[in-house]
Order: structure tokens, then C-alpha cells, then sequence
């Protein structure tokens, strides 16, 4: 029953996932460049106002837009982005207004501040209101410039905001990555073996493994000689580097839309690949192998293959899902680009 119940939540992730990964038309693109504009200008002029940097502003909103959910606590549920809006940042009515404030969507910034709740007026229109993105930025950024401006502070300021290791932790990278490439389009993907190497694949989510106890398989299964290279899929950062008895020697990359990558069963990293280092789409991980089902160093107990997983950030907990259709499509944009080429 236990194992069902992963299925049906991990079918419902896979498809919020797929309309977050759907590929844009040529049109939705130049809406997206646009709206990257917009926001970009509101994060510098945050900069400009607040001296809070404009790539910490921008990670709170992607972080946000990955996480739109009730908060665990909350009264009630926050306020969801409204269509007039650039920015997803939600700040929960007992934040903004003030636990003990009887008007969850308090306007008048005295009444607010009477009731200890953090909401601004940005935008210089009298109101302190939840759905204008100038007052909402200027109320986070403000809370966060009480703590300092170094990158400890700002950490110690998500900690309080959030208090959850996990949502700095996420922040904290995507801001280091904003700043390394100083553009927020940082989407794209590719598939993890390069065009030139043989591999195949089918979608084997889902079936039993036997070896460490019942248990589904949560990714999917890419054959290819060892020692052929394995690309990071997007832009993100390491996280984990080394041995897992499952996996064996295994890397663990978390992308711009807050979604762990597990790349398992190789034969060896990249020389100096540690946890922290920045990675691009198309950037050499590892190696393929046939590790795992051991203690650190077994190898050979099934063909040389990558296991690849993917995990949604759940709020309290991350939940695997189908990363098939999410490989089909990189590898299709990849025969796409070869042929662009020849």
C-alpha cells in the first residue's frame, strides 16, 4: 500500500513537473524574456534602494515560485501571486499583518507595525498591500537588511524568515549562481550521455528492486559503456559527491527549478568535482560505471549504466519522480542541435 501511495504522488508530481518544464513556443519566449526584464528591474532597483544584492532578491522569488504552498504553521494559506504580479514571493498574513492582527490583509502599515507584522509600503501609494510586488520586495529585502549585508547575514535572515535549513540551503545556491552568471534565464537543459557515445534506455519506474528490501525504482536506467562520460543536465550546484550501497559512487545536483538530480552507479567523478562547485548544462560530472549493492568500492554486479533520478522539493520532505519524459525530450533537443550542426 505504501509503495502505491508513492506512485499515485509521484505520478501528481511528474505531471505539475512536465507544465513546469514544458518547452516554450517562440512566442512564450519573448514573453519570458520580458518578464525577466521586469523582474530584473525590480530586483535592481531593490539593490539600489536597500543595498540588499539584486541576485539574493532574485533567489527568494525563484525559490518561491518553485514552492507556492500552504506554510507549514500558517493560519492560513498565503496569498497566491496575482495576474497583475512579476514576482511569486508570498509573505504568510501572520508575517505581514501580525499573528494577533484580526485583519489577515492589514493596509495601514501603523496597524501592522502595532501588531508586530513585517508588511511595507514600497510603492508610495499609503498602503502596505500583499499583492503589489514593490511592496512585497521592499518588505522582504528590508527584513533582510536588518540582519547585515555579508552572505552569513543574509543566511541568518532566511533561517528567521524561513526556519528550515533546507529553503537557505536552496536560496543561498541559486544566489551564488545569479551572481556567477548575472542573467536569471538559467532554464535550458541537456541530456546526460553526449551525442557522440551509444547508450539506450527504456521507462522502468516503477519496478520492484530486491536487493536492500522492497523498493521501487525511482528513476531511470541509461545503458552505456563504462567510462562514458555523464553531463550535468542544467544549471545548478553539487550537493553531494560519493558513495551511497545503493547507488555506489553517486553525484547529487540541484537545478534552478529546485530539483535534485541523482546520478548513480559510476565508475569515477570528474578530477577536483566536489559538493559547492557550480555546473552547467553539458559540463562533464562522471563517468559511467557499475557501483552499488555494497559496501564503498563494490562494482560488477549488473551492466555498466547511469541511474538517473529526479526529486521535487515538497516543502517537508522531496518526493522522486518519472524523469523519463524529461530524458526523452532532452534527447530530442539533442539530435535537434547535432543536426543543426552537420
Amino acid at each position: 500500500m505504501r509503495i502505491f501511495c508513492r506512485l499515485i504522488v509521484s505520478t501528481c508530481i511528474l505531471f505539475v513537473s512536465l507544465m513546469a518544464f514544458s518547452a516554450p513556443s517562440f512566442a512564450e519566449k519573448k514573453d519570458q524574456a520580458a518578464l525577466d526584464k521586469a523582474r530584473m528591474d525590480l530586483y535592481v532597483q531593490m539593490e539600489q534602494l536597500y543595498a540588499i544584492p539584486w541576485y539574493y532578491v532574485a533567489a527568494i522569488d525563484q525559490y518561491e515560485r518553485t514552492m507556492i504552498r500552504k506554510k507549514k504553521g500558517a493560519k492560513k494559506a498565503a496569498p497566491q501571486p496575482s495576474t497583475d504580479r512579476v514576482t511569486s514571493i508570498t509573505i504568510p498574513p501572520e508575517k505581514w499583518s501580525g499573528f494577533f492582527n484580526p485583519e489577515d490583509d492589514d493596509y495601514d502599515e501603523a496597524s501592522i507595525t502595532f501588531f508586530e507584522g513585517i508588511g511595507k509600503d514600497g510603492s508610495g501609494d499609503q498602503r502596505a498591500d500583499q499583492s503589489n510586488d514593490l511592496d512585497v520586495l521592499t518588505t522582504l529585502t528590508k527584513y533582510l537588511a536588518a540582519y547585515g549585508f555579508s552572505r552569513e547575514d543574509f543566511r541568518i535572515g532566511l533561517w528567521n524568515y524561513y526556519k528550515k535549513d533546507l529553503a537557505v540551503r536552496t536560496i543561498d545556491q541559486f544566489a551564488r549562481i545569479y551572481e556567477k552568471f548575472g542573467r536569471l534565464d538559467l532554464h535550458q537543459h541537456a541530456f546526460p550521455i553526449p551525442a557522440r557515445y551509444d547508450c539506450s534506455y527504456n521507462n522502468t519506474w516503477g519496478d520492484a528492486r530486491g536487493w536492500g528490501g522492497r523498493r521501487i525504482h525511482e528513476g531511470t536506467d541509461i545503458f552505456a559503456d563504462y567510462g562514458t562520460p555523464v553531463l550535468s543536465t542544467g544549471y545548478g550546484v553539487v550537493e553531494v559527491v560519493g558513495w551511497n550501497r545503493y547507488g555506489g559512487w553517486r553525484i547529487g545536483m540541484r537545478d534552478m527549478d529546485n530539483v535534485y538530480h541523482y546520478l548513480a552507479h559510476l565508475s569515477s567523478f570528474r578530477k577536483g568535482l566536489k559538493p559547492g562547485e557550480i555546473v552547467e548544462p553539458g559540463q562533464v560530472l562522471g563517468y559511467v560505471g557499475s557501483s552499488g549493492y555494497g559496501k564503498p568500492g563494490t562494482s560488477g554486479k549488473f551492466p555498466p549504466h547511469l541511474h538517473y533520478g529526479m526529486y521535487r522539493d515538497m516543502g517537508n520532505e522531496e518526493w522522486a519522480f518519472d524523469p523519463y519524459p524529461y530524458l526523452k525530450r532532452w534527447e530530442r533537443q539533442k539530435v535537434r542541435s547535432v543536426k543543426k550542426t552537420q
